[in-house]
């Protein structure tokens, strides 16, 4: 058997990146957070005071990748808690429907030969349209937001539950309805709604999807 792709998808908040973490550690397969890259393009805008067309100009000079401990890194610098800021939040959704960030990102997101599992909004249907196992998660936009709030407050204490609401209303928004490769499910994945599951429950949801297929 060849390598084996898991490909993770869904709304913002799901706690995509927390399962596939888990779900890689205990195959003992690669883990890549595609949402994170993203937010480390959005990161180099802010930080650089670019404009969107600026930041297309000079995408040559942006390198996103992930260090031995898969932490995320931003021309060779670990940024994965600064990618998390509300600043971040607020603008991403703008810089990931850019089509020559995704190019960009996406033909990253394909150079991985060893078996993985990756989570995003697009990895099933144009990242790993071939993924042995395609999972598309959800939850209630409530949870989804107190799950975000609850992040966010370690760093921004002033931050109000409202506001985180209405963000992730507005980016799901700007994920489903953007031009290039919105958030879709893919017509072969399973749909994991896992607005009353803990991480425990939801590990093992997933292993046995991969008992069912003998992928396991």
């Amino acid at each position: 058997m060849g390598p084996i792709r898991i490909a993770i998808d869904g709304y913002s908040s799901t706690g995509k990146s927390t399962l596939a973490k888990a779900l890689a550690k205990r195959l003992g397969y690669l883990y890549v957070d595609t949402g994170a890259m993203y937010r480390a393009v959005a990161l180099y805008l802010i930080e650089n005071g670019l404009t969107l067309d600026q930041l297309i100009e000079g995408l040559d000079q942006i390198q996103v990748d992930f260090d031995s401990d898969q932490q995320i890194r931003l021309n060779g610098r670990v940024v994965a808690s600064e990618i998390r800021h509300m600043e971040v939040n607020q603008i991403v959704s703008q810089v990931a429907k850019i089509a020559q960030v995704r190019k960009k990102l996406v033909e990253q997101q394909q150079r991985f030969t060893q078996s993985v599992v990756m989570d995003g909004r697009d990895i099933g249907t144009v990242v790993f349209p071939d993924a042995q196992l395609k999972i598309f998660m959800t939850a209630k936009p409530e949870v989804r937001a107190q799950r975000r709030y609850a992040e966010l407050k370690a760093t921004h204490p002033e931050v109000a539950f409202d506001e985180v609401l209405e963000n992730l209303k507005m980016r799901d928004f700007e994920d489903e309805n953007r031009r290039v490769d919105p958030l879709k499910k893919a017509e072969d994945s399973v749909v994991l709604d896992n607005s009353d599951l803990s991480p425990e429950e939801q590990l093992d949801w997933v292993m046995e999807h991969l008992q069912d297929r003998k992928l396991v």
